[in-house]
């Protein structure tokens, strides 16, 4: 009904564009414009208008595009937040559903007039029907009259001309008294009306008579509804139209997965995964590609072999230009960029003409006049093999000249070729990019990939190989080729070869890339996970504490109830031990509940022995074992404190008592030098799997160390030595507020004097 517009101005293409993308919401909705049984009525409401009467099919058409009117105006009010255009639009569609009742209402299903549309109608078609009646049953009793039946070639009757007749044998026709209406073929038989029913006949065909002027009146009644609001009507068809077009252009742009590329103030041309829309629209595997122009290399020559898709590329950026102008998103990836070219010319093709006395070269080079007299700044031109059909010497002076001269009147070109002097243009202007289409040349087949700042060669011979032309003459051709091939041939074949394997190693590292991605989220995901475990533990073990802290203070105000009531010396002692008792096993409870959250590497039960100084996870400083008992042992921290704690919150064993300093504040200078030792590099015995960060800001400190537990917890590592120094403690101290929180670690506590002491962190990995 409408043809698609070319759009002028860049706000006209933005509109455009912003209609398209409320229509891809609603159909992302899996919402359809309800404009079912909307027809093209302009002929008949143009008719109407001038006082002409319409056929009841096109009044029946009118009343469904009336009801299709409201029904579209209603579905998008209750969208209008989203999409406001569209809205806009549906504003111009008359609301004339009482119209489109009244026409409705007039009309059967089958189109005819309904006894409905006016009780005249109906009283002239009741009476005509009345006659029907009395007239069948005159003749249905003539035809069980045998003196009548005798002369009749069968017993039935029909109609002829509007009236009911009966086959008479015309040798009766003497006999039978009425009026002939027909015959047969042979004039065997003559249908005549008998005398009888002429009067009814004739009332009859009076009664139809007023039925036909009844129905007459009811589709002059309606024509005129119709006609005095054709006004109306003609601009709802124009809005209809419109949005049935943006509809099929949302559908359009969900078939090829376009976008709306950036094009306001933009002059250089960026497209990102351009695919052919024909291509796409064909349901074929279609190769990307990108295709890049800038503000100062507004030339593309494009070269590689043939059927390599250089034609493909040339037509696709030409049709998504187009496109764009029309304001309809093009098949091509998110943060692509076009200009909004003005015009648009192309050479693609033979353009030889016989009837003209043109060769291919002379239609060509034609058509190369008519552009370089049209084309103006911010043109795009698309030349396809440009003067290919003559000698290549001075084919290619014709097309760098032509080139030359649509550059200097600001338009950009895209061109394919096979001179090698046009592949060389890049490297002598910069108005010229290179860009060529690949060939596998193991699979002996184009990739069909275009490949940006390259020249390609021909691949001539091996196309000719690969549909069949004989082996020998191949390898004939290939040495010839290599014989008489100038210098920039041989240049361009030995970067064909170096490119090959420059991609295969980029494809390698590609795939290389990707495994680590997936490697680093599936480590991403264990951290997570890691994390949920140990708030989940720490949940678990508030929650036990808090239930025992519970449980305890209900069975001490049990027994205090208990003490009141008996007043007694012996419940009183039995009170204490029962006392006693309860606080031994809150004890060991705690005690299980503390070594399950602070999990160390503990030595082994045969490592450790009574004497020997041990350090304490929980209390955080040195012990000393008194007894050894079924994994629980006595400690001491020195003085008269003693505790029982389990084995597994031991570590660290060793011999004697560490050693005191008698004189503290003689002895500052040596305590500050072995601090300085501490921190100064040093052999560390406690792993082989350590990480140094001294020296290094704390936010530097933090990523090294998080890409170090990493790589730790992927090969295995169950401890590993960070060395931080002591420095002003501040990186010290923002390390172990990290392994704090971090999901890595199990444990972790300052080094023993031998390890390297509080400048250096012993950790444990979670397994």
């Amino acid at each position: 009904m409408l043809a698609r517009p070319f759009l002028d101005t860049e706000a006209e293409v933005a509109e455009a564009l912003a209609l398209v993308d409320e229509a891809r919401f609603l159909s992302q909705q899996q919402f359809s414009l309800p404009l079912g049984g909307v027809t093209d009525l302009r002929t008949a409401v143009g008719h109407a208008e001038k006082g002409g009467v319409l056929e009841p099919r096109q009044l029946i058409d009118a009343a469904q595009l009336l009801f299709a009117f409201a029904r579209t105006r209603e579905a998008l009010d209750e969208r209008k937040e989203r999409v406001p255009r569209l809205v806009e639009i549906s504003r111009r569609l008359p609301f004339l559903e009482a119209m489109a009742r009244r026409l409705d209402q007039c009309f059967e299903p089958d189109g005819t007039i309904a006894d409905r549309a006016s009780p005249e109608l109906k009283e002239a078609r009741d009476r005509a029907r009345g006659l029907h009646r009395r007239i069948k049953t005159r003749l249905d009793e003539l035809l069980h009259d045998e003196s009548f039946t005798t002369k009749l070639r069968e017993n039935y009757y029909t109609l002829r001309n509007g009236r009911y007749v009966v086959p008479v044998v015309s040798n009766y026709r003497s006999e039978v008294d009425g009026i002939v209406h027909n015959a047969s073929q042979t004039g065997q038989t003559l249908f005549m009306e008998p005398q009888a029913m002429v009067g009814l006949g004739n009332d009859l065909a009076i009664a139809q008579s007023e039925v036909a002027e009844e129905e007459l009146k009811v589709l002059q009644e309606l024509s005129q509804l119709v006609g005095r609001e054709s006004a109306r009507i003609l601009e709802g068809l124009e809005a209809v139209a419109e949005l049935d077009e943006v509809e099929a252009i949302a559908v359009l742009s969900a078939d090829l997965d376009a976008t709306a590329p950036t094009f306001e103030g933009v002059k250089e041309l960026q497209l990102r995964a351009l695919r052919h829309p024909r291509l796409v629209l064909k349901g074929s595997e279609v190769v990307s590609n990108d295709v890049t122009l800038t503000e100062t290399a507004r030339a593309l020559v494009v070269s590689g072999p043939n059927a390599g898709g250089k034609t493909v590329t040339l037509t696709g950026v030409g049709l998504c230009a187009l496109m764009l102008r029309a304001g309809l998103p093009i098949p091509v990836g998110e943060g692509s960029r076009m200009p909004l070219y003005r015009s648009v010319h192309s050479t693609v093709g033979d353009t030889q003409d016989l009837a003209q006395g043109l060769s291919s070269f002379s239609g060509h080079v034609t058509l190369l006049r008519d552009i370089l007299s049209a084309v103006a700044t911010d043109s795009l031109v698309l030349i396809d093999e440009i003067a290919a059909d003559t000698d290549p010497r001075e084919g290619a002076a014709i097309a760098i000249a032509v080139l030359e001269e649509l550059l200097g009147k600001g338009a950009y070109v895209l061109v394919t070729t096979h001179l090698e002097e046009l592949k060389a243009l890049a490297h002598m202007d910069p108005r010229f990019l290179n860009a060529r289409v690949g060939f596998d040349s193991k699979r002996m087949a184009p990739t069909y990939r275009l490949q940006m700042g390259a020249s390609g060669q021909s691949s001539a011979i091996d196309m000719a190989a690969r549909v069949g032309l004989p082996a020998s003459v191949c390898e004939r051709a290939r040495e010839l080729s290599l014989n008489a091939g100038g210098p920039l041939t041989k240049a361009l074949a030995a970067a064909e070869d170096e490119r090959r394997k420059l991609s295969e190693e980029l494809e390698k590292a590609r795939l290389a890339a990707k495994e680590a991605e997936a490697l680093r989220a599936d480590l991403e995901k264990q951290k997570v996970a890691f994390e949920r475990e140990r708030k989940g533990r720490m949940m678990q073990f508030n929650e036990d504490v808090h239930a025992a802290s519970e449980h305890a203070a209900q069975e001490v105000r049990d027994l205090l109830v208990k003490l009141r009531a008996e007043q007694s010396e012996k419940a009183l002692s039995e009170a204490r031990q029962q006392l006693q008792q309860r606080a031994d096993e809150a004890l060991k409870r705690a005690a299980a509940a503390k070594a399950e959250l602070f999990q160390v590497e503990a030595p082994g039960p045969a490592n450790l022995k009574v004497g020997a100084w041990v350090h304490h996870s929980g209390l955080g400083r040195d012990v000393e074992i008194l007894e050894l008992t079924d994994g629980q042992a006595v400690v001491s921290a020195g003085g008269a404190l003693k505790m029982r704690v389990p084995t597994t919150e031991l570590s660290g064993s060793r011999g004697k008592k560490p050693q005191q300093a008698k004189f503290p504040e003689q002895r500052k200078g040596e305590a500050a030098l072995k601090r300085a030792a501490s921190a100064a590099p040093s052999q560390v015995d406690a792993t082989n799997f350590r990480c140094d960060v001294r020296g290094m800001r704390a936010d530097d400190a933090l990523a090294e160390l998080e890409t170090f537990l990493d790589q730790g917890l992927r090969k295995g590592e169950e401890a590993a030595l960070i060395i931080h120094g002591h420095g002003t403690g501040a990186l010290k101290q923002a390390i172990r507020d990290h392994l704090a929180a971090s999901p890595y670690i199990r444990m972790f506590r300052p080094g023993e004097s031998h390890e390297g002491g509080d400048g250096v962190t012993v950790v444990s990995l979670r397994g």
